[in-house]
């Protein structure tokens, strides 16, 4: 059978609530975890103790309790700094909004319980007394769905579903995704990260019942798409159910089929963004900069008199969706910018000497290079064969950046050796003036015009004030 090692402060929980007289479960996901052969990141309890009784459980106990979900009937118990979720068997009314049950109701049952949950293999309950003391729990209605060595209550056939690795509702699965429209999202991403089958009932009823994603907060489908795209599974997920992610990013729609009409490109532009996805490591900015990369090339799309499609522009077009995208769905600040950097500069090529490559370095910067190599070599190896040749030039690029951040670090307006005070002290008012001109210095470093030192570029912003201000005089200058 299965083992199953708890923490100590968990088993502790659990034979509390137990010893005290009430029924006590391990519930959900850890449970499928541990049949996984998977150690648990958190751990939930369900028990036919309401929230009170829970309380009065511990009163007195080397435990803090929170009540994290009263109305729910969930409260925390933390013992030596682990928490542990513990839940009053429940069952729970009609979903008028697709996301919250209208009202819930404490039970006496576990299998009540049980059957609201969302998929069979998170509806399986164990604990290490069952038909060890029979005098503590009885249950006989749930018996006969007891395993082989008393612990694990089955109603729904869940350890087969994970031993035959399938996603399966409880129950109707039209039911289950009209109570809360999210577990279609929940059910992509567990068949993304476990690289589960879903079952043929349970995907219909997520292709019908699409739509009603429209009714679910954007935070929450954000972390539901972004272990959905950084799971083992992706590809396949991307591909087989592109019709739902469009719900939710309906910017995806033209680049399905688009026939790139290049030599360069034998998949079109959704089949190819799929395969950069799987390409890189499952790690959530390379993931979702590997996922937009080219979302813009639809609207950039032509044909010239050949009939050679091009896409100029599309990283900067690309960069604008992908942000729209990432504020709509509520992604934090510092994901949105790395992913941004990576779809913008992606379709960068330096040449591969030193100097390009700081140039580059300066867009890209130190922190994402390795990222932005990775999205490279995705990017090169899900085009047309023979185009993959490229891989060493990728290769000579990512030796040259790793010697000159090692090096030199990398240049930007941080490291030059004149700031915007040094300017303001020349007499250059505050304002993007300053901005133009450090730029301009820059520049002119990187092009190895001028060497980073303070004196010369000092020098350098003099000549750049005097130009500009016989610019602004009348003056006729000539520029070179």
């Amino acid at each position: 059978m299965f083992k199953i090692d708890l923490p100590e402060e968990v088993e502790y929980v659990i034979d509390e609530i137990i010893s005290a007289g009430y029924e006590a479960y391990l519930v959900g996901g850890c449970v499928r975890d541990f049949i996984m052969g998977v150690i648990p990141k958190d751990y939930d309890v369900t028990t036919d103790a309401t929230p009170d009784e829970v309380h009065r459980v511990f009163d007195n106990m080397d435990v803090h309790i929170i009540d994290t979900g009263i109305k729910q009937g969930t409260v925390t118990v933390i013992r030596n700094h682990v928490p542990v979720e513990v839940t009053t068997y429940r069952t729970e009314s009609t979903y008028s909004d697709n996301r919250h049950p209208d009202d819930v109701r404490f039970s006496k049952s576990l299998t009540d319980d049980l059957s609201r949950r969302d998929f069979t293999m998170n509806a399986i309950a164990w604990n290490s007394l069952r038909g060890k003391n029979a005098e503590v729990v009885q249950m006989t209605e749930v018996d006969r769905t007891v395993t082989d060595d008393g612990s694990f209550v089955d109603v729904f056939n869940g350890i087969d579903d994970i031993k035959n690795k399938v996603i399966r509702c409880v129950g109707n699965p039209r039911d289950r995704f009209s109570e809360d429209a999210l577990r279609i999202m929940r059910a992509l991403r567990f068949a993304s990260t476990l690289d589960f089958e879903i079952e043929g009932e349970t995907a219909k009823a997520i292709f019908d019942l699409k739509d009603n994603l429209n009714n679910i907060s954007r935070e929450r489908i954000q972390k539901e798409l972004e272990g959905l795209i950084c799971g083992s599974a992706a590809a396949r997920i991307l591909r087989e159910y592109a019709n739902v992610i469009a719900v939710i990013i309906p910017e995806i729609v033209p680049m399905i089929g688009l026939d790139q009409c290049t030599p360069y490109h034998i998949y079109d532009v959704w089949e190819h963004s799929i395969r950069v996805v799987s390409g890189v490591p499952g790690e959530p900015v390379l993931r979702l900069a590997a996922l937009f990369h080219d979302i813009g090339k639809p609207p950039c799309f032509f044909k010239d008199e050949d009939g050679v499609g091009h896409f100029y522009g599309h990283p900067e077009v690309s960069a604008e969706m992908t942000g729209s995208i990432m504020r709509r769905l509520r992604f934090d600040n510092e994901t949105r910018n790395k992913v941004l950097t990576l779809v913008r500069w992606h379709d960068l090529r330096p040449e591969a000497t030193e100097k390009s490559v700081r140039k580059a370095l300066v867009k890209v910067g130190a922190e994402l290079f390795d990222e932005w190599i990775a999205i490279k070599r995705a990017d090169n190896l899900a085009q047309a064969p023979e185009i993959t040749e490229r891989q060493e030039y990728i290769s000579e690029i990512e030796e040259i950046g790793h010697r000159l951040i090692e090096e030199e670090g990398t240049m930007s307006l941080k490291t030059l050796n004149i700031s915007g005070k040094d300017l303001m002290e020349l007499g250059v008012r505050e304002g993007p003036e300053i901005g133009r001109i450090l730029n301009e210095l820059l520049a002119d470093v990187l092009e190895e015009r001028l060497t980073n030192e303070k004196t010369i570029l000092i020098e350098a912003a003099k000549k750049a004030i005097d130009r500009d201000t016989e610019v602004a005089s009348g003056d006729t200058i000539e520029i070179e």
